[in-house]
């Protein structure tokens, strides 16, 4: 093998940590943010937690954060791309940074004024609730069992999933526990009928017949239905489930009532004390609204519980001092330099945040005044995108897994993100109002004969949404609506 030198040309862009961390933090959502910021805590020691008062006095009269930080937004905007592109070669201008006069936007690289939009403490409480698998526990040691029969009930209730159904077989068991498959056939028989009823069954059947049985309905056409016709069940054929059984149509519309009320998954009927809540990253508030004026909103970025915080004043006098240690100095010049990455990303952050949900509300006006999905208008990422100037790579980063308090409930930002079509009137629509009017239709349709893709294809044609029945069931789908035959009742 010949080694040879070769001249070539190529492009590439490099990022630089200060993107990389701009990046990171405006697609973070609010809980993470909260542990991105205490992990910068612990490790730079330039940046100091502040009370409220001790922020008032650091804050300059006349300027609030706000503003300032939307004029830097504006002024990196217009001159990013330079600024990127250029590396710094020289240590930066570290009595600028730390300019005492009250220049605002110096202020601003030195502190970080937390926006708590949701001032009152709210304390969730916690519920004391055992896991299904303790309750089941303390039933079976209350139950007549020998030691080895417990370890068997032991295993079987190790062996559930999260729906409640066993998941493993009877030899398994019966090998781990060193015992015989009737051994452990006769402890689950015991384990199946604990609180919640059906618990450890092998498949859906057993777990229904189960609780008719604990019901004291066995035998009765509800288990006859699921235990001889279980497949004509599941397909909801009434006429054919009726002439083999020699009942009537109603009788099992009546059955398949009742085994509606059953629970077909035992294993989620239990508290999970590992529940997760919905934080809003941002808050909008109506105002004022009147019918002769515009409406007014109110749109908050909610720091949650991300304290305010600025830069430490011994470090800062230590990097200004030039005959200071050389290794000390050194050190307060990387943190210094982390720390004005970091506020300047979050600035950058926030700014971005409130740019983006003002310009969702102002083109999702009317759902803001009502709260009607059917009020949703077509709005596509690069609307958002074009509208505050920005790339649409960031408003997916800013749209992702963040949430808006608004006054009809808190909403993912995606949601008011949808599809366009254009109606027989040639007017544009969101894909969501035409999903209500599918709603509709299919609340209004007769039980006995539902209406099928095409019909509803065809009625919503009527109302001047011109869609393919493939598309209509594709909505349907998405709605989590069965088929024809699966909404039909006698």
């Amino acid at each position: 093998m010949q080694l040879q030198q070769v001249i070539g040309l190529r492009q590439e862009m490099v990022a630089q940590p200060q993107q990389i961390l701009r990046s990171e933090l405006i697609q973070t959502p609010l809980i993470q943010l909260e542990a991105r910021f205490q992990q910068e805590f612990e490790q730079n020691p330039l940046l100091e937690i502040a009370d409220e008062a001790e922020m008032d006095q650091r804050q300059p009269e006349g300027e609030t954060l706000e503003s300032n930080a939307v004029k830097e937004a504006k002024d990196q905007a217009e001159d990013r791309e330079a600024k990127e592109a250029e590396k710094e070669e020289r240590e930066p201008d570290w009595e600028a940074f730390f300019d005492d006069q009250e220049d605002a936007r110096a202020d601003e690289r030195r502190f970080y004024k937390s926006n708590q939009a949701i001032t009152d403490a709210v304390e969730i409480p916690q519920a004391d609730v055992h896991t299904l698998a303790e309750n089941l526990l303390d039933q079976l040691r209350m139950d007549r069992f020998t030691d080895h029969q417990m370890l068997i009930g032991e295993y079987i209730i190790g062996s559930l999933d999260t729906r409640g159904y066993l998941d493993a077989p009877l030899d398994i068991i019966a090998g781990l526990s060193e015992s015989t498959v009737d051994e452990v056939a006769k402890v689950l028989h015991s384990v199946q009928r604990y609180d919640p009823v059906g618990v450890a069954s092998r498949d859906l059947r057993e777990c229904l017949l189960i609780q008719l049985e604990v019901r004291g309905e066995k035998e009765s056409i509800t288990w006859q239905i699921l235990n001889k016709h279980f497949d004509e069940f599941v397909n909801r054929r009434f006429e054919s489930i009726a002439s083999t059984l020699g009942v009537t149509p109603q009788d099992v519309q009546a059955s398949f009532e009742i085994i509606a009320t059953l629970n077909p998954r035992p294993g989620e009927g239990v508290i999970d004390e590992k529940m997760n809540y919905i934080i809003p990253d941002l808050i909008v508030e109506v105002i004022q609204h009147q019918e002769n004026q515009d409406p007014e909103f109110a749109i908050m970025l909610n720091d949650g519980n991300i304290p305010s915080f600025y830069v430490n004043d011994d470090l800062k006098k230590l990097i200004l001092t030039r005959n200071s240690d050389k290794k000390a100095r050194e050190f307060a010049m990387r943190k210094a330099e982390s720390a004005r990455w970091f506020i300047n990303a979050i600035m950058q952050r926030r700014t971005t945040m409130i740019r983006t949900m003002s310009a969702i509300v102002e083109r999702q006006k009317p759902w803001f005044l009502t709260g009607r999905d059917a009020n949703l208008r077509p709005m596509i990422l690069q609307d958002i995108a074009e509208d505050i100037g920005m790339d649409i790579s960031t408003i997916s980063r800013v749209s992702r897994e963040k949430y808006v308090q608004t006054p009809y409930g808190v909403r993912e930002l995606k949601f008011y993100f949808n599809d366009k079509m254009t109606t027989d009137s040639g007017e544009d629509v969101s894909t969501r109002a035409i999903k209500e009017k599918l709603l509709e239709i299919i609340a209004a349709e007769d039980k006995k004969k539902p209406l099928s893709d095409k019909a509803i294809a065809d009625l919503l044609d009527e109302h001047g949404y011109q869609i393919a029945r493939r598309t209509v069931q594709k909505y349907r789908e998405q709605l989590s609506i069965p088929v024809k035959r699966m909404r039909r009742m006698v």
